[in-house]
């Protein structure tokens, strides 16, 4: 099964990820967010939606993931777009959106201030 990990860290976390990776080990996928504000503006009820619509379905077209979650296509793509951005999506070859993945696990904590 191939999974996606989102986490919270700071971007000193993220450079040592990509340093172990760059030195040939390999990792599991994993996006991770420096701040619970960007993760929830992201991956907030419609971008969630969207990954729900798209886990373990291979390319679709904007236009069938606006009709696999009942919403305007413009509006899906306002927020397909962000999703590209931060790289939670990929844009396949022939243009479609994938999202690569089987299954989501979120992984942070919420600690008192």
């Amino acid at each position: 099964m191939n999974i996606l990990t989102v986490t919270l860290a700071p971007r000193e976390s993220v450079s040592r990820r990509a340093l172990v990776a760059f030195s040939g080990r390999r990792q599991a996928a994993q996006i991770s967010f420096p701040s619970v504000a960007l993760l929830w503006k992201v991956l907030g009820p419609k971008g969630w939606t969207l990954l729900e619509a798209m886990t373990g379905k291979g390319p679709m077209t904007v236009r069938g993931i606006a009709r696999a979650v009942g919403r305007d296509v413009k509006a899906v793509h306002g927020d397909i777009r962000a999703l590209l951005e931060t790289g939670v999506v990929e844009r396949a070859p022939d243009k479609r959106i994938v999202f690569p993945y089987d299954a989501v696990h979120v992984d942070f904590m919420l600690r008192a201030a």
